[in-house]
């Protein structure tokens, strides 16, 4: 045998070896030899998949085992690494400093239009819940584009379009949809069944019902998410799983109430016979801040002026504007914002629908003479730390807000305390529900502890009305043996998806990102990780009116079937399948696609 340094190494050397039969090759000797040839690399296809620990999250680091394990069968090279819930937003919404993340999506990708700042190739490159898989799909786009300008058939149609197309090119794939399990209290007053505790309006209907027994009216609430005790940002992305505590503390122009866009800070919305859509917004009289300032119209236009560029125009270059990642979606929809008097402004939406322009009423309301001093680039040690402002980062601690509840103290990481303030929601005449004008609690505290486990404890002691957090179903037996316990379990709107970095090699290419995610079994995560406490779906819209029912699960996924049965992977048909996708076998090693 000779020595390495006699072996052909040029590239007509290997052509004519491999021609005369002189270097019997195959399987992963072949793939070398073609690696020699300069056909193509023959680097192993690897991932790491990126979640929550178990103590942030009951399921997340399970679900991307799992995940790795079929990756894995495939011949896919993939770990797992979990992370605190901030460093892994930070990394995987501002920074795209990831190839998959494991993460429940936000509650507002149930409204159709939310799809557009979530899929649509203008967000690719911007922070937060803003396209963070950097998706580019001219089809998509235009559907989104659509729906936005148009009402009935033609939206749904135009919806139809875009949730099919996303379907097969797997930007995400949507893992499962949880049921969201909480443990309450039994003699705490509410009919806790029938509260949706997912929404600020949802606590103050609580408000409203609850009984503590005692001359203390505390609304206690347990859960695992410290970060609401070290920072009360509305704007800051890494730090919000939800916004029912800043939706206590902050309010919108108008709210959902029961199922229906209703004014909140206004006390009326008029639309008016102009060219573009326009509305006139008047807003209720002797409104005030937490600072007892004056909220008037011009805060209003502040605000939006805020979310559209966080730095109002402090930088000449148009191009340095920073648009806050939050909210960006809904505040987008508004044009311009023209103050009448301290009570009346003209809003004037962009090209939309009604129904699609009202989203942009929703924004929490900001107070200028705070937040106009935020506007600079941030700095660490007089650093600055990039294109981010003070009003994204700032901790916001003591908030100051307008809504029914404002900052009493905090302990960060332990525990934060809001108290109930003279709103206007409780004045005679507001034309809102009773449960909304007449609160039966004085404050709110949030404890912080280091489990499900311990959480649900708690509120089995007596020592907590209500676990805020989500728990995991292993506590369902644990809530069921606890005396003054009661059980809620309700149906989530938050999936958990697989989210693929598709500015990545491989994952650039929707046909490799459909065969991974035939990888994936999602009954098998329902049944086994959630112990059935969830359903297997195909895209964030499923159990809404703009739902394709081709889409519908119906034993198996219908567009991307699993490669396997009851949870085992075929391995066989797996790596048959990437073959068919154009690409190769390394031995048993997935390794790049055809030249």
């Amino acid at each position: 045998m000779g020595t390495e340094s006699s072996l052909p190494t040029d590239r007509r050397s290997v052509l004519a070896a491999l021609g005369s039969g002189a270097a019997a090759l195959s399987g992963g000797c072949l793939q070398r030899a073609r690696s020699m040839t300069g056909w193509r690399s023959i680097q192993p296809i690897e991932f790491r998949i990126k979640t929550l620990p178990a103590d942030a999250d009951p399921y997340a680091l399970t679900l991307a085992r799992r995940i790795a394990s079929w990756f894995q069968a495939a011949g896919i090279g993939t770990n797992v690494l979990p992370m605190s819930e901030q460093e892994l937003m930070r990394q995987s919404l501002l920074r795209t400093e990831f190839d998959m993340f494991v993460m429940r999506l936000p509650e507002k990708f149930r409204e159709p239009d939310a799809l557009t700042t979530l899929l649509h190739s203008r967000f690719a490159d911007a922070p937060g819940w803003q396209n963070p898989f950097g998706y580019t799909n001219l089809n998509v786009d235009a559907a989104l584009e659509s729906q936005r300008q148009t009402d009935g058939d033609h939206r749904q149609e135009a919806l139809l379009r875009a949730q099919r197309t996303v379907a097969r090119t797997q930007p995400f794939t949507l893992l499962t949809v949880p049921d969201d399990i909480r443990a309450a209290r039994t003699d705490a007053g509410p009919n806790w069944q029938d509260v949706d505790l997912r929404s600020p309006l949802g606590y103050l209907r609580v408000a409203a019902e609850y009984g503590s027994g005692s001359d203390e009216r505390t609304l206690r609430v347990v859960g695992t998410d410290r970060r609401a005790t070290t920072n009360l940002n509305p704007l800051s992305v890494e730090f919000r799983r939800s916004d029912v505590l800043t939706g206590l503390l902050y309010d919108s122009l108008a709210r959902p109430i029961e199922g229906e866009l209703t004014p909140w800070l206004a006390e009326s919305v008029e639309l008016l016979d102009r060219d573009t859509p326009t509305a006139r917004v008047t807003l209720r009289e002797d409104l005030t801040w937490h600072d007892d300032e004056e909220l008037t119209a011009d805060d209003v236009a502040f605000t939006y002026d805020l979310l559209a560029d966080t730095t109002l125009g402090g930088d000449d270059d148009e191009d340095a504007e920073i648009p806050s990642p939050a909210f960006r979606g809904r505040s987008s929809l508004v044009d311009e914002i023209s103050v009448v008097d301290d009570r009346r402004l003209d809003v004037t939406f962009v090209e939309s629908a009604p129904a699609v322009a009202s989203r942009g009423l929703t924004v929490p309301i900001l107070p200028e003479h705070v937040w106009s001093e935020r506007t600079d680039t941030a700095a660490i040690g007089g650093i600055p730390v990039g294109t981010v402002t003070e009003a994204l980062v700032t901790n916001n601690i003591p908030p100051v807000g307008s809504g029914p509840f404002e900052f009493a103290r905090n302990t960060p990481r332990e525990h934060l305390r809001l108290e109930r303030v003279d709103h206007f929601s409780t004045r005679e005449g507001t034309d809102l529900p009773d449960w909304v004008a007449d609160p039966n609690v004085d404050a709110l505290s949030v404890q912080v502890v280091g489990s499900d486990v311990s959480a649900v404890d708690t509120v089995a002691d007596g020592d907590a009305d209500l676990t805020g957090t989500t728990v995991g179903a292993s506590t369902v037996p644990r809530i069921g043996r606890a005396e003054g316990a009661e059980l809620l379990v309700r149906r989530s709107d938050r999936p958990y998806v697989l989210g693929y970095n598709t500015r990545r090699t491989h994952l650039d290419n929707p046909r490799f990102r459909n065969t991974l995610a035939r990888l994936i079994d999602g009954e098998s995560l329902a049944a086994e990780v959630l112990d059935g406490y969830a359903r297997p779906a195909v895209g964030p819209l499923q159990g809404t009116q703009w739902y394709p029912e081709d889409l519908e699960w119906d034993e198996g996924n219908p567009v991307v079937p699993f490669l396997g049965r009851n949870g085992e992977l075929n391995a066989d048909a797996a790596r048959e399948t990437f073959r068919e996708a154009g690409y190769q076998y390394d031995d048993d090693t997935l390794v790049g696609g055809n030249p």
